[in-house]
């Protein structure tokens, strides 16, 4: 719609995973290399958590796409609402067995089968688990920990990225043998002032613009009405974008963005 206008070839401020858009600053970019360390070094268990909207999952996919996908099975499981056996059978299916097992002991014998199986090609395999929070069942945390136990002396044959809000964190930390087994952790958080700027202009440049769009007093109104969470300032930028246009502006200061921030929240 305003692409071409504002000298775009996408949509900077989807709020879509698409790993192309990761911005990595500071403590953020230190947290995607310890956990990237962890998964493909296969070390067991990884757990990312922070507040909604602050690019958990977009991290999580960045992460993904990192690995050799050649050398490397994943499983993603999102939504997870199951029981135990549920939970061990959707892990089976997303392994790309469509018709698993139905008993516990027959799905937990070929999920062993799969690992080995996977360890013998030369392939790894990675369980991804989104919204983790979610889980309602502590017994399915159990269920996570024997998977972690599929190991041979030197290796585990299954790693594990936990991912989720921030009450996963003291969740996982509940079971003593489950959390001992996380080699790597950390949070994100909201973004601070100078970092929004950043953002803002990495997402523009990634969708292939590289002059600035919105104005320094913009980019701090934007920031603090957003405070800091990523798909907040999406959601102002895109409709500030959109604004924008319809208005033929040859760039958004902070007086347009303020009038934008004030329809944004109802006050027109």
């Amino acid at each position: 719609m305003y692409e071409a206008y504002w000298g775009l070839k996408e949509k900077p401020f989807a709020n879509t995973p698409d790993p192309r858009y990761l911005y990595q600053a500071g403590d953020a970019g230190e947290l995607f290399t310890r956990l990237l360390y962890t998964l493909d070094s296969n070390r067991g268990a990884a757990m990312l958590t922070g507040e909604s909207g602050c690019g958990k999952t977009l991290m999580a996919r960045a992460l993904v796409q990192q690995l050799n996908p050649e050398s490397m099975e994943v499983a993603l499981l999102t939504n997870p609402t199951w029981d135990p056996e549920g939970f061990a059978r959707e892990v089976l299916y997303q392994l790309g067995h469509e018709s698993p097992p139905q008993t516990r002991p027959e799905i937990m014998h070929r999920l062993h089968e799969v690992l080995y199986e996977n360890f013998e090609a030369g392939k790894k395999t990675l369980v991804l688990i989104d919204e983790g929070q979610l889980i309602a069942d502590p017994a399915v945390f159990e269920e996570i920990r024997l998977m972690l136990n599929f190991q041979l002396n030197d290796a585990f044959l299954l790693t594990m990225l936990l991912v989720g809000q921030p009450d996963l964190a003291p969740r996982v930390k509940s079971s003593a043998p489950l959390d001992q087994r996380v080699a790597a952790r950390g949070a994100l958080t909201a973004l601070a002032p100078e970092e929004s700027g950043a953002y803002i202009a990495h997402r523009l440049g990634v969708a292939g613009r590289d002059e600035p769009v919105f104005s320094p007093e913009a980019v701090r109104l934007i920031h603090d009405h957003a405070e800091g969470i990523p798909r907040r300032i999406n959601n102002l930028c895109d409709i500030a974008l959109v604004i924008g246009f319809s208005r033929k502006l040859a760039a958004i200061d902070a007086d347009w963005m303020k009038r934008f921030i004030e329809a944004e929240a109802g006050g027109l």
